[in-house]
């Protein structure tokens, strides 16, 4: 089924539903809550454990997505069956997920979730990174919003962090594998250090844990919204009271709908059903306060999210700085920027564009937020492996360091963003921004807010400056401040011919002064008082501040304030900045100790007497060096200052004249000491630059080096990649194959006991009737033993009266006809021999089975059957009196000549012992005597005359011949008596 069908609804008829449209109802009814599972290495274990617990009518579906290997057919479903009543299937494309039934992702698929519809993507490479939990997370936090449940068990990597964040902003709920009782802890550890799991439990435990949390959705009336608990509105007063004096951070601005979600979700975690205990719960746990309040701060944050807007952000970007000259500086701002993923997002696109261009502008990018923990992350630039997802490989490559199971950012992105913990609604905004990228900011506060804002950007924004929404924010109502550049991805201009003066511009930026509103900013009196407070400033610089120069660390010059010339000049050869380049001689090298001094000892340090040679003289000065504290964006700073201390000095052979010769001697001598010594100086300076130009080539090698290194590591960290991805997949088959090798042998122990209690002796051989296995029985018709097990069967004796055993199976493996005889034993015992082709699954022949049945006792009954029937046509046949007995005299058959002459009916004879018919009218001694005592001794006797009175009629002279007929091959006798009645003879007796 494809996702656009899934989409459509049919209307419903009135009155009765069809069958077919009732259990689809019923469907919809039964499932509350989709729950996504993912593992990857001793997930197995884990699985059987969290099933084994689970009720088979809970009312929820899962999903497993485990880290299967592409190559193997997956075993799962089939293992998983045994630890749960549930229904365990294998996902098909376009399969609607069925309540209280576990579903299975397939191997070498990509699986995502639309509509409640799983839909299935085959992977192209069969190996690689892959993020198969990741991507079906984020699928089912935006299909199932608040009704989204992640688990993660055990499993190697960060695979499903990055997914169990998306679950996290749409309000789903998240579980996380005590990582003491994984077997490997990687994933569920990772989940846990982002702070949002809302519950760690053993596997076994889960399960429970999961029925009451969705019984408590469910009773609370879960929409797609979210539930509505009543009263959370009237409690906001009291819960923002709490969340301020915890954090200090003020949300009585934020939307009410997405406060009261996030605590109601709260709640349900809890199993806290009035809101009046949840109050008081804050109250008494301040570590709850916390939790609410990161809670209230999750937003749905990756590299490049809406890719499509990055783009033409990249346009509009590289469109504005092709028009900027060499050395400027292009400044951006982002409020609100989490984790900082958004902040590097912009700066590798930045990089990029200046790269086309062949440009090296100074970058800097300023990532705030109100959220410190946030900051810390974003600072560090490391972010799990499952970012991939979203970043091609490229940009992986060229602006990322694999790090450990994560990947950093490199120092050349990292040092073009600066952050800084700043909430954007009270603290002063940054200002002369070229760009500023709010995205999914405004969404969550009020309209009120708002208002306030985008004023507030306008302000920050120079003259052109882009405004980067997102797609869901737009500047409604300020169409004067801001221009459209593009509808679609929200991209709008700073219009510069806006009515607003610059002082209302400044009245729209939030202030820290006290008594001053979060929101409404700076009172216009303190802005004048402001700007009078600057020009006063401005003015006693200019007319009485001696000329000084603010320097950076490296010494490169920030600023110069009045004349400086006569003791700074450019050096020659290319333009040089630094302040110890450019000083003239007679204060280099004090300048170059003072700096070093001041930033050892971070205090001020002043030297005096110092004469600076000028041209053609020399001026006495006092040489100040100062540390000034800086800002974020120019870090710590040095300021020299520069102060005459006396005249300007007579040129040097006026001074030689009004000296007394001894005077002029000592000095000439003095001058040529310091000739010398500065030639010693300039000798070493110029070995020590010399020694630094080595260093810095070693250096670059050095760095070349390192680069070739970090190349080849980077290329050792991808093979690892592999190396482990494909290492989680074998453990996972390996955990597969255990199971299956459980189930066999298990199934083998049940075969023997079948074999061994049906007493069907069973041989197994392969195509060149060689012994596979037998059974013990088998040994009671063949000489069989442990060792005999591939031999042929043909070298084997067996106890049969005709062997022919290996000639049939020969036959039956070329013709493929099953052969069936009865077959006798040297000791007189009867089988059914069978012998059928062995079939694989495969339908492949692969040898013949032989089975034994013992028939001897069946065979004694059918002799007996046979006897009888040979008896009773005997007799019948024959015109005389005829009674055909057993062994024990019971009548087996009599004729009708004998029923005719005794008066007597076969039935009433038939089975009956002859002594006992006709009320004991056959117990004639002579009678019994002959049969218990002469016919035993001869096996036929004839002309034995009874004379006896029957009853029926009368007494009678009979003449009785016997025979007895025994069959040895069945062991089994039968008497044939003969009556011939003697008229008109009688005994004297």
């Amino acid at each position: 089924m494809s996702a656009r069908k899934s989409l459509i609804r049919r209307p419903l008829r009135k009155g009765k539903i069809s069958t077919k449209e009732k259990p689809v109802v019923e469907e919809k009814r039964k499932i509350l809550s989709i729950v996504g599972i993912g593992a990857s290495a001793g997930g197995l274990k884990a699985f059987e454990q969290f099933f084994a617990n689970v009720p088979a009518d809970s009312g929820m579906a899962f999903v497993l997505v485990p880290h299967l290997d592409p190559s193997h057919v997956s075993m799962l479903p089939d293992l998983l069956k045994k630890y749960t009543k549930m229904p365990v299937v294998q996902a098909e494309d376009g399969m609607k997920v069925r309540g209280d039934s576990v579903h299975v992702i397939p191997p070498n698929t990509e699986m995502v979730i639309m509509n409640g519809t799983l839909l299935l993507k085959i992977l192209k490479e069969p190996r690689g990174l892959r993020l198969p939990i990741d991507t079906f997370f984020r699928s089912l936090a935006e299909d199932q919003k608040n009704k989204a449940v992640c688990v993660i068990l055990s499993g190697n990597g960060t695979d499903g962090t990055l997914g169990l964040k998306a679950i996290k902003a749409e309000l789903g709920m998240a579980m996380a594998q005590d990582p003491s009782s994984a077997e490997y802890e990687s994933m569920p550890r990772s989940a846990i250090e982002t702070g949002m799991v809302d519950y760690i439990l053993t596997p076994d435990r889960m399960g429970a844990q999961l029925v009451t949390y969705v019984k408590q959705l469910v009773s609370r009336g879960a929409g797609e919204k979210g539930p509505t608990v009543r009263g959370v509105p009237e409690a906001l007063p009291k819960i923002f009271q709490l969340l301020r004096s915890r954090t200090g951070h003020d949300f009585s601005f934020y939307k009410k709908n997405t406060i009261c979600r996030r605590i109601e979700r709260r709640m349900s975690v809890h199993q806290i059903e009035r809101l009046p205990d949840y109050v008081t719960y804050l109250e008494r746990s301040p570590e709850e306060v916390t939790v609410l309040f990161k809670e209230i701060l999750i937003g749905v944050t990756n590299f490049f999210r809406d890719p499509q807007a990055f783009e033409a952000l990249a346009e509009s970007l590289k469109s504005a700085l092709a028009a900027k000259p060499k050395d400027y500086s292009l400044r951006v701002w982002v409020p609100g920027c989490s984790s900082g993923e958004e902040v590097y997002s912009i700066a590798i696109i930045l990089r990029e564009c200046m790269d086309k261009l062949k440009k090296n502008l100074k970058v800097q990018i300023f990532g705030t937020d109100i959220d410190s923990d946030a900051i810390d992350a974003a600072r560090a630039a490391l972010y799990p492996a499952s970012i991939v997802a979203g970043l091609s490989a490229d940009r992986l490559k060229h602006f990322f360091v694999r790090e450990g199971s994560g990947y950093r950012i490199k120092k050349e992105i990292r040092e073009m963003a600066i952050f800084a913990k700043q909430d954007v609604l009270k603290d002063p905004p940054f200002t002369r921004l070229d760009l500023v990228s709010c995205r999914n900011l405004l969404i969550y506060l009020e309209s009120e807010l708002q208002k306030k804002l985008l004023p507030l950007f306008h302000y920050a924004l120079k003259p052109d400056g882009i405004l980067f929404l997102g797609t869901s924010e737009s500047v409604n109502g300020f169409t004067d401040l801001f221009s459209l550049a593009d509808k679609k991805w929200k991209l709008f201009r700073r219009r510069s011919d806006s009515a607003i003066s610059e002082l209302v511009q400044f009245n729209a930026a939030p202030s820290l002064l006290e008594g001053s509103h979060p929101v409404t900013g700076i009172p216009a009196k303190p802005i004048r008082e402001s700007a009078v407070s600057e020009n006063a400033q401005k003015f006693l610089v200019d007319n009485y501040a001696p000329p000084c120069v603010f320097i950076d660390g490296n010494g490169e010059v920030i600023y110069t304030h009045g004349r400086t010339g006569k003791y700074l000049e450019l050096a020659p050869g290319r333009a040089n900045l630094n302040v110890l380049e450019m000083a003239r001689e007679g204060i280099r090298h004090e300048l170059a100790a003072a700096v070093r001094k001041v930033k050892l000892q971070k205090r001020t340090v002043s030297l005096g007497g110092l004469q600076v040679k000028t041209n053609g003289g020399s001026q006495e000065i006092t040489l100040t060096v100062k540390p000034v504290r800086g800002t974020e964006e120019t870090g710590e700073l040095l300021v020299v200052v520069f102060e005459d201390t006396a005249p300007k000095q007579l040129k040097l052979g006026k001074v030689r004249a009004a000296f007394a010769p001894k005077a002029t001697q000592r000095i000439s001598h003095l001058e040529q000491e310091l000739r010398h010594s500065q030639e010693h100086l300039r000798t070493t300076i110029e070995e020590l630059e010399t020694s630094n130009e080595e260093l810095k080539s070693s250096n670059e090698e050095l760095q070349s080096t390192n680069e070739e290194l970090q190349s080849t590591n980077e290329e050792m960290e991808t093979s690892k990649e592999e190396l482990q991805s494909l290492n989680e997949e074998l453990v996972t088959v390996n955990a597969e194959l255990q199971g299956k090798i459980e189930d066999l042998s298990r199934a083998n122990d049940d075969m023997k006991n079948l074999f061994d209690s049906t007493q069907i002796g069973t041989i197994f051989l392969d195509n060149q009737l060689r012994i596979k296995r037998f059974t013990s029985e088998a040994t009671k018709i063949i000489n069989l033993i442990p060792s005999d097990i591939g031999r042929p069967i043909s070298h084997i004796v067996s106890r049969l009266e005709d062997d022919t055993l290996s000639l049939e199976a020969q036959q039956v493996i070329e013709s493929l006809v099953p052969k069936e005889k009865p077959v006798r034993s040297k000791e007189g015992r009867w089988y059914l021999s069978r012998i059928v082709p062995y079939r694989t699954l495969d339908n492949v022949i692969d040898g013949v089975v032989m089975t034994f049945t013992d028939i001897t006792e069946q065979k004694r009954v059918e002799s007996v059957i046979d006897a009888r029937n040979l008896a009773e046509g005997m007799v019948e046949t024959v015109r005389e009196p005829l009674v055909a007995l057993d062994g024990k005299f019971q009548v087996m058959a009599a004729n009708s000549s004998f029923c005719s002459l005794f008066s007597t009916s076969r039935n009433a004879m038939v089975g009956q012992s002859l002594f006992d018919l006709g009320n004991g009218e056959w117990n004639i001694p002579k009678l019994r005597e002959l049969l218990e005592k002469i016919l035993p001794e001869n096996s036929q006797i004839e002309n034995f005359v009874v004379e006896h009175d029957f009853p029926k009629i009368g007494r009678k002279q009979i003449t009785i011949d016997a025979r007895r007929i025994y069959r040895e091959d069945v062991g089994t006798e039968a008497i044939l008596l003969a009556f011939k009645e003697n008229i008109g003879e009688r005994s004297e007796t």
